[in-house]
């Protein structure tokens, strides 16, 4: 299957589901996608084929999507995996970046052996938007002393400024679908 037949599968999966979280915002739901296998290894594939030749060390999936794409391509790629996760959802000593989200704000933690010092890892979630979920996870990667070699992301949004925001700090960004 080709590469735009892989993007194709996939768009023609993901839904529109408007307001939500609230009014004015158009979510896009990755659910079909998930339930769909084929669907689902490739997005796996397309995930981990720009950083197959790229050692990296560990995949860091980001809460809670993150999760379903960063296991598989930890496989993938015959490396590690760690997490970030929600304030409160960790039960270890942990480092924390408050970030804005388009629709609020949070915090995001990582357990401070998430990483070991010097290794090169791979930041993946589902969708990229304002980049404020992403910036925070690049720093707190960087304040375990980790080496962020990219950033991969099944969906961007490209009329919004994640990309940009990755970019300044010098973080390659990967997304086969582009909104």
């Amino acid at each position: 299957m080709s590469l735009e037949e892989q993007v194709a599968l996939i768009k023609s999966l993901i839904r529109d589901v408007p307001d939500f979280p609230k009014p004015g915002i158009v979510f896009k739901d990755i659910t079909p996608v998930l339930q769909d296998h084929a669907a689902f290894k490739t997005c796996v594939e397309l995930c981990a084929i720009n950083f197959r030749h790229k050692d990296i060390d560990r995949v860091i999936g980001v809460e809670s999507r993150g999760f379903l794409f960063g296991g598989p391509v930890a496989l993938d790629l015959g490396c590690n995996f760690g997490i970030v996760r929600k304030k409160g959802k960790l039960p270890y000593k942990t480092v924390e970046r408050t970030y804005d989200l388009e629709y609020g704000t949070a915090t995001l933690e990582a357990h401070i052996d998430t990483v070991v010092p010097g290794e090169r890892v791979l930041i993946i979630d589902d969708l990229l938007a304002t980049g404020g979920t992403a910036k925070a996870t690049v720093e707190l990667m960087r304040e375990l002393k980790a080496e962020v070699v990219g950033t991969a992301f099944l969906v961007e949004l490209g009329f919004l400024p994640g990309r940009a925001i990755l970019e300044e700090m010098g973080v390659e960004v990967y997304a086969p679908i582009i909104y």
